[in-house]
């Protein structure tokens, strides 16, 4: 599959679409600053030893939780001060989304990429919004829409004079608590920025738990696989060091003790996707 002509640069020393795979990676939530220091500390470690580019991720909020009753964080301004801390401890960027755009400058302020949550991904204020701060902005495909229409989306941020945008893939929805990922979508966005695959998330089953979200954690491996051998130009992962007790999204993360092996195996597929990443058919 061929390179976006785009690329995306984190922080300035960082380039998704470059020569090196980047992950985004941490906690669905914040849950508190010692798992997201410990997830992030390990993962950053095995980031390092696979070849992998790192990017911390946590929720600051979890505001399109199936259930009101469902965990939604420790608040706007402790995650963000937990975040911040993580930031400058580790060494690492940060990434975590918004939802409304009153939200975007106050997260600017602490984070260097930028997340629009899938459901959001036509909102065009909020994608504007973001797009003024100039920071990198990293939109996900919504569930209903088209491949080709996230041109639309990425135009929109592009529109306020920013070009460092990028696409994430996590599959589309039927209904009745399933995602199906579409291969085929990898290379259509492709086409208009860089695109990250969101591992774990695509093996989401929202609202199959009677009020919460399950996941097939089992298939992740093979999606993952089929992705980083297709071409793409990073991952989405969440992990957690105990997914049966994480506040949000437990049954579809990657346990923190599986992440070496998860990783060498991703990297290995994602050298495959980058070996034959200029043959085509047309």
């Amino acid at each position: 599959m061929e390179r976006s002509k785009h690329t995306m640069t984190i922080k300035e020393n960082i380039e998704l679409g470059g020569d090196q795979p980047v992950l985004f990676s941490g906690p669905c939530a914040v849950e508190s600053m010692d798992i997201c220091l410990e997830i992030g500390s390990t993962v950053k470690a095995l980031s390092e030893k696979h070849g992998f580019e790192y990017v911390f991720k946590a929720s600051f909020d979890k505001a399109n939780r199936t259930s009101s009753d469902s965990y939604r964080g420790i608040g706007f301004d402790k995650s963000l001060q937990v975040l911040q801390t993580v930031g400058k401890t580790l060494n690492v960027p940060i990434v975590t989304d918004v939802h409304e755009s009153y939200q975007v400058e106050a997260v600017a302020a602490v984070a260097d990429v930028i997340q629009i949550p899938a459901f959001l991904c036509r909102q065009t204020d909020l994608l504007i919004a973001a797009g003024k701060t100039g920071k990198a902005i990293k939109i996900k495909r919504g569930q209903f829409m088209a491949p080709e229409d996230m041109k639309y989306a990425v135009d929109k941020v592009r529109g306020t004079g920013n070009d460092n945008v990028a696409l994430t893939e996590r599959g589309f929805s039927l209904g009745y608590h399933n995602l199906v990922v579409d291969m085929r979508a990898l290379p259509i966005m492709r086409q208009f920025a860089p695109v990250i695959f969101d591992v774990t998330h695509s093996v989401q089953q929202p609202g199959a738990n009677k009020g919460s979200s399950g996941g097939q954690r089992q298939m992740a491996p093979y999606l993952a696989r089929a992705a980083g051998a297709a071409g793409v130009d990073g991952f989405f992962i969440e992990t957690h060091p105990n997914p049966a007790i994480a506040l949000s999204d437990g049954p579809n993360m990657i346990p923190l003790a599986d992440m070496d092996s998860f990783l060498a195996m991703l990297k290995s597929a994602w050298e495959l996707g980058n070996q034959f990443k200029n043959y085509s058919l047309l």
